[in-house]
């Protein structure tokens, strides 16, 4: 079975969490922590790029949260988690030794292997760095199968970029192109300043063999993949990663619903053909 393909055998009840240690709590911005979290019965956990678990904060409640290590490597699950409300609050004041929930892991995958042979572009807006952090992983892991990499990342503010060390070693690469943004730029920003779509002009590529990774709030999707198509890459050969509001994970509650699709079990990586006609319905 390819990694891109991984899937762990399905679990006696897919509704019952199976208790993770935190082993490590690691602050990326004020509002956003990575947990490194690791199975008390020490069963690891494989998964691939673009799947998320399902993580319980006891006596609170449980949300869904992509994984955001590298899919290539053994070790702890990561999770990078913003505490928006009560559960990703508890979830991000947990501490080393404290045990948590998981159901996982669920849903489609980003399928890098269909970008073997292609250009590929990598956009990220906000914390949509973290459901992408591990294709950028698979992409380098095996970096003679693609073409010339582009990563495009937008965040609000200088102090809202995450993995700092990450962006770092990406920019030290010469096998691969990374441009960063901000909305709104501070005094020492030397960088770009506007939207992500605005780096589109910088990065190389072959709009008739490029894939592209696109995830972020729903808006810049759209606008992302809108300019996408603009400069000819077709909607076929860009994946999406969209976020509803997740209860079950296995499609039975509804909550996610968008139009004829479940988010959880579609999902939550779309080929943009598949849910452009969705995303232009601003009230779905």
């Amino acid at each position: 079975m390819g990694m891109n393909d991984a899937m762990t055998a399905p679990q006696a009840d897919p509704m019952r969490p199976r208790p993770y240690r935190v082993a490590r709590a690691r602050r990326e911005v004020r509002d956003v922590m990575t947990l490194a979290i690791e199975p008390l019965d020490g069963n690891g956990t494989q998964f691939a790029a673009g799947q998320f678990n399902m993580l319980y904060a006891f006596g609170i409640g449980e949300i869904p949260v992509s994984i955001s290590g590298d899919p290539t490597r053994a070790g702890p699950l990561l999770h990078t988690i913003q505490g928006v409300g009560a559960v990703s609050r508890a979830l991000c004041a947990a501490k080393p030794g404290d045990v948590i929930g998981v159901r996982g892991p669920f849903g489609t995958t980003w399928d890098t292997d269909r970008a073997a042979g292609a250009d590929v572009l990598v956009i990220a807006g906000g914390i949509g760095l973290a459901p992408l952090r591990p294709v950028i992983y698979q992409l380098l892991a095996r970096r003679e199968r693609y073409g010339r990499i582009s990563v495009l990342v937008g965040s609000r503010s200088p102090k809202t970029l995450l993995f700092e060390h990450d962006l770092q070693a990406w920019r030290s690469r010469l096998d691969l192109d990374l441009e960063v943004t901000v909305d709104h730029a501070d005094t020492a920003w030397r960088g770009n300043v506007g939207v992500v779509t605005g780096l589109l002009a910088r990065a190389p590529f072959d709009p008739l063999n490029t894939v592209a990774f696109v995830c972020g709030p729903e808006v810049m999707i759209r606008a992302t993949a809108s300019e996408l198509v603009d400069r000819d890459i077709s909607p076929e050969s860009i994946r999406v990663s969209l976020e509803r509001n997740m209860k079950c994970a296995i499609g039975h509650c509804g909550h996610c619903q968008l139009g004829g699709v479940f988010v959880c079990a579609d999902g939550p990586v779309f080929s943009y053909d598949a849910v452009e006609h969705l995303m232009s319905v601003r009230s779905l």
